[in-house]
């Protein structure tokens, strides 16, 4: 009977689990997936071995799905404050504090399962994965830049992508995507926190919009010009064609696009700006595929 009532409770806290974990809401899982993408195709010249395509795909979601678990738990004490986040399930009482860690403990050793397919050094890698993924949430209590944090946490799986491939310690052509992602992530995790500001503030806590202030805009606008660049010379590094380097021209147009959604520091405009940033990495992975596949 215990075990009956187990499953039947199972049953009825699985819709507020997908919602804890944001699969409703997959765009970070995209944005978590693109830069690995791009990773993958450049450290196999082309089109990865399918077992490592998979592994990484499914890795990413697990990940993307266990780092929502983590955050709210870590966040439990503030999402019902913040009228974005005041409907999650940790935050409504739907789910608890215990729970939340299940989850988060159940996603990430499916995680490093998927890792078992793979080498050494991609297994001992993707342990600190889950140690990145562990205390991302919690920096915004520690330092003014955990959207560099999130960045580490989020390009982590671009040197895992080559030594996956390779069996090897990443080359520089890997370590410069790993801190393109960095860049990029750290510019629209930072729109992200400015939808988010005011609200941070009277919180007590800590992000790169805050400690940018007046500055923000310029700065995020720094770090997406760095971005284009660093991806033109990846692109030259490795011998890359016009395909690609047409989907960085189109790509970055998005980027022009959010600098037009931030212009009056809004919080519904920056957030979108900060979705937007999902069509960014997209139109660069398809420029970089068809480069290799025409």
């Amino acid at each position: 009977m215990r075990i009956i009532a187990t499953m039947i409770d199972l049953k009825t806290q699985f819709p507020h689990y997908l919602k804890l974990i944001r699969f409703h809401g997959p765009i970070g899982t995209f944005l978590l997936l693109w830069p690995t993408l791009w990773a993958l195709w450049i450290a196999s010249d082309g089109f990865p071995d399918l077992k490592i395509l998979v592994i990484f795909v499914l890795g990413v979601f697990l990940m993307r799905s266990a780092g929502c678990a983590i955050n709210d738990y870590a966040d439990r004490d503030f999402d019902a404050d913040v009228a974005r986040t005041e409907q999650r399930p940790l935050a409504t009482g739907a789910i608890s504090a215990k729970e939340a860690i299940g989850v988060f403990v159940v996603l990430g050793l499916a995680s490093l399962f998927l890792a078992l397919w793979l080498n050494w050094l991609t297994i001992g890698m993707s342990v600190i994965a889950i140690a990145l993924a562990v205390s991302y949430p919690f920096m915004k209590r520690v330092h003014m830049l955990p959207q560099v944090h999130l960045g580490v946490t989020f390009g982590w799986a671009i040197p895992m992508a080559y030594t996956a491939i390779h069996n090897e310690l990443p080359d520089l052509s890997n370590w410069l995507i790993f801190f393109t992602a960095v860049i990029w992530t750290t510019a629209y995790d930072t729109m992200y926190g400015m939808a988010d500001r005011e609200e941070d503030l009277e919180l007590g806590l800590k992000s790169t919009a805050i400690l940018f202030g007046d500055n923000d805009k310029l700065i995020v606008g720094i770090m997406q010009f760095i971005v284009a660049m660093m991806l033109t010379g990846i692109g030259l590094l490795n011998s890359l064609g016009g395909f690609y380097y047409l989907g960085i021209a189109i790509a970055s147009v998005f980027f022009v696009y959010q600098q037009y959604l931030i212009r009056d520091r809004e919080s519904v405009p920056c957030f979108h700006a900060f979705l937007n940033n999902n069509w960014f990495g997209m139109v660069v992975f398809i420029g970089l595929m068809l480069d290799y596949l025409l």
